[in-house]
């Protein structure tokens, strides 16, 4: 057992782990953090995407062991059932979800896309978007809404000053 200290959605934890367990599974079991998904548990769905110091990581890649002293923000960290992030919004007005298993990996990808965008102050192309997102499988959508849901946010953040 090997001992880290996590720092998730702003909660310090210190806890012992196998040098194995992967972080998606502490996660999921020590933190409770049920938002991260295990879709195919070998980095092809995007599923368990969460934030590693602020950059996009798949959880089910990733020892917990390599994440010692690190901070990570799951989707949980967007708002919960109250979510309220942009993003989120768009998704649901946009229709960019359908049985919602994808969802929180999609949204973990794409926020710093959306932040990116609005700081540059441009609506990104399609190609673009779908480039971007092109790590995370959806098996219900088409993708259309997620594309459109992404537009949407980007267009909001930009009318709202949010850079």
């Amino acid at each position: 057992m090997i001992e880290i200290t996590l720092e998730v959605n702003g909660v310090k934890k210190t806890l012992s782990v196998e040098p194995r367990r992967l972080l998606a599974d502490v996660l999921r079991h020590e933190f409770g953090m049920s938002g991260v998904h295990i879709g195919c548990a070998h980095g092809a769905c995007g599923c368990c995407t969460v934030h590693l110091d602020g950059t996009p990581r798949l959880s089910c890649l990733t020892f917990a062991v390599q994440c010692d002293n690190s901070s990570i923000s799951t989707v949980e960290s967007l708002g919960g059932t109250t979510a309220d992030h942009p993003l989120q919004k768009a998704f649901r007005s946009e229709h960019g979800l359908q049985c919602g298993y994808c969802t929180p990996g999609f949204l973990m990808t794409l926020v710093p896309f959306v932040d990116e965008m609005v700081i540059q102050k441009r609506i990104p192309e399609d190609e673009e978007i779908r480039e971007a997102m092109s790590g995370n499988i959806c098996r219900c959508t088409g993708y259309h809404g997620i594309v459109s849901a992404v537009r949407k946010a980007v267009t909001d953040g930009l009318k709202s000053g949010a850079a």
